[in-house]
């Protein structure tokens, strides 16, 4: 077992020795109410991806009672970039219907390997699909590599890492696990303790010391010839609620707002 007391190093003994010792390198614990730590965070704005029905931006994010709470809100107003006549998703839409935040620490914290954790709660209602999820540094996606360390829409919570597969799609490693399993409902009303595990040889995903996926760093090579391994590279972290889309299911007839809740993001390194 390891303790996650910020100000200690973490490690296990094995047979009088000590293994997999690691050291606090970064957290966020989300302590000075207001807005998110712009040392730490920055923001996506507008539509952004999966068709999902929210608009990305930063009012929705904020700090408050040792919290960082991403709240997913219906409001409707004006789409500024609607192009009337138009194919492309973001901007054929006249209205916006919702609305939530995407934090990400592109630009500002990049980390390769080491013992990354997240306590929070998530919300579970029709069409939420809450993420804390990492992406490489170089290549565009899916060549730079996705970890969702934590997944949930429509009743399952998924771990899931990809890299670029055959005919330029992604190659998906996948762990699904139905709500109802877990708890469901109850389940998801405490906070919970999702981790990572990454090194040099594999990448293994854990949400309350449960062990959801692990797999090899060496089977994760770009299928596209050139023997880039994005998981060989510093990835950048992001936490978003969103809604609706290509797999959050409908939110009509859920309540808002809603809220993703954190109490810390930390990431440790090995000593």
């Amino acid at each position: 077992m390891y303790n996650s007391d910020p100000g200690r190093s973490i490690g296990k003994k094995t047979s009088g020795r000590k293994t997999n010792v690691y050291e606090l390198v970064w957290s966020d614990e989300f302590n000075k109410d207001g807005q998110p730590d712009s040392a730490n965070w920055t923001y996506e704005y507008g539509f952004v991806r999966n068709e999902e029905l929210q608009w990305y931006q930063p009012e929705n994010a904020r700090c408050e009672n040792g919290l960082l709470l991403i709240e997913a809100r219906k409001e409707e107003k004006p789409n500024p970039d609607f192009e009337a006549g138009s194919d492309n998703w973001r901007r054929k839409r006249p209205i916006i219907q919702y609305s939530s935040s995407c934090l990400l620490t592109r630009g500002k914290r990049a980390w390769q390997y080491g013992r990354f954790e997240m306590k929070a709660r998530i919300d579970i209602s029709k069409g939420m699909w809450p993420a804390w999820w990492t992406l490489g540094n170089d290549k565009r996606w899916p060549a730079n590599g996705e970890i969702d360390i934590m997944e949930y829409y429509q009743k399952k919570l998924l771990a899931n890492i990809a890299c670029l597969g055959n005919d330029r799609k992604p190659e998906w490693h996948s762990n699904t696990f139905n709500m109802d399993s877990l708890g469901g409902v109850a389940w998801a009303s405490q906070f919970h303790v999702w981790r990572m595990d990454w090194t040099e040889e594999f990448i293994a995903l854990y949400v309350d010391e449960q062990l959801l996926n692990k797999v090899a760093v060496s089977s994760l090579v770009n299928k596209d010839g050139s023997g880039f391994n994005p998981f060989k590279q510093p990835h950048y972290m992001l936490l978003n609620l969103a809604m609706g889309g290509m797999n959050g299911g409908d939110p009509a007839g859920t309540f808002f707002p809603q809220k993703f809740e954190v109490d810390y993001v930390r990431v440790y390194q090995e000593k």
